[in-house]
């Protein structure tokens, strides 16, 4: 829940880029792409985790390399671009998306090919998620949430994130 905290936290700082509006843009592109493929709701925030888990080492990875701030245009790129062109699948090498198709198909019993069809929208919801923390251009500061998630003593469930937004959004559902 830790992570969810700091999406709150970044929705309530007005020097942040995050809002409600793309909490509920985010978590109901995750719901038609449940809705549409028949995945139930415990499979998407099961590959949610999976794909945070995976991304987390290659997000750090880029993070050592081109700095905090680099690693942040390219997440603010990546959701600038959008699910389906080569923007955020640029941020997975083949062999990472493989690796995450197949260990989301393991844990989730989801086939491959759901999976496949489904990574572009996961990505897009998990880039967005951590855009969110970003601060507003002209203001100084880091990107809380993007700090949190790559910060590897912190729970960064990603499925937990999605868990209690969809609470959050949709508080009489519960």
């Amino acid at each position: 829940m830790g992570l969810f905290f700091d999406v709150l936290s970044a929705i309530n700082n007005p020097n942040q880029q995050g809002n409600v509006a793309q909490l509920e843009s985010i978590t109901n592109s995750i719901q038609e792409l449940a809705t549409s493929r028949g995945i139930q709701p415990s499979q998407i925030q099961q590959a949610m985790s999976v794909v945070g888990d995976m991304l987390r080492p290659a997000l750090q990875k880029q993070q050592s390399s081109l700095g905090s701030s680099q690693l942040q245009n390219l997440i603010g790129q990546a959701v600038a671009t959008g699910a389906s062109t080569s923007g955020q699948q640029s941020m997975l090498s083949p062999q990472l998306h493989q690796q995450i198709v197949q260990t989301v198909s393991q844990r989730t019993g989801l086939s491959p090919n759901i999976i496949q069809a489904a990574l572009p929208t996961l990505t897009s919801a998990v880039m967005s998620l951590l855009n969110m923390g970003a601060t507003k251009p002209g203001t100084q500061g880091s990107n809380s949430i993007l700090s949190a998630f790559l910060d590897s003593d912190r729970n960064t469930d990603l499925g937990e994130v999605l868990k209690f937004a969809h609470r959050f959004l949709n508080p009489s559902t519960v």
